[in-house]
């Protein structure tokens, strides 16, 4: 079963349940994936799917930042509950440990020793760990490992 039919089951449940939380963000969610696929005229893979999950709960951790920042406790909560409706659909993210060795092998391999290289860094990493960390999480690993 594709990511997205998980999707479409979950909203199935969360509607039997009447949990309208769950069931709207994820609604959210499949209204992102229709949208896509009207914009670029084609079937999503479940790779297309998981980079718009990813996006997705980017865009509410930063809107949840916001509201910490505004002292919106109402909207960030509502931020976080959709964030941790659309993680479960996610692969599993690397741990910081994991994190820097992967990061290491990718410096070593690529012949990186200063700053002035994260670039090169940077463009490996990304297709390397994608799904599997977050760009942030790599641009500050790869800074405290070439410090």
């Amino acid at each position: 079963m594709s990511i997205r039919e998980t999707i479409n089951e979950e909203i199935k449940i969360a509607m039997k349940e009447k949990d309208t939380k769950k069931r709207d963000a994820l609604r959210l969610l499949t209204s992102a994936f229709k949208q896509v696929e009207v914009d670029e005229r084609k079937e999503l893979t479940d790779e297309d799917v998981i980079k718009i999950i990813q996006t997705q709960v980017k865009k509410r951790k930063d809107s949840a930042e916001q509201f910490k920042n505004a002292a919106r406790d109402d909207l960030l909560q509502i931020e976080l509950n959709e964030i941790s409706y659309y993680e479960p659909y996610l692969p599993m993210q690397l741990s910081d440990e994991a994190l820097t060795n992967a990061l290491k092998e990718i410096i070593t391999k690529t012949g990186a020793t200063t700053s002035k290289d994260m670039g090169k860094i940077m463009g490996v990493a990304s297709k390397e760990l994608a799904g599997k960390a977050d760009g942030k999480r790599i641009n500050e690993c790869v800074k405290t490992l070439l410090a």
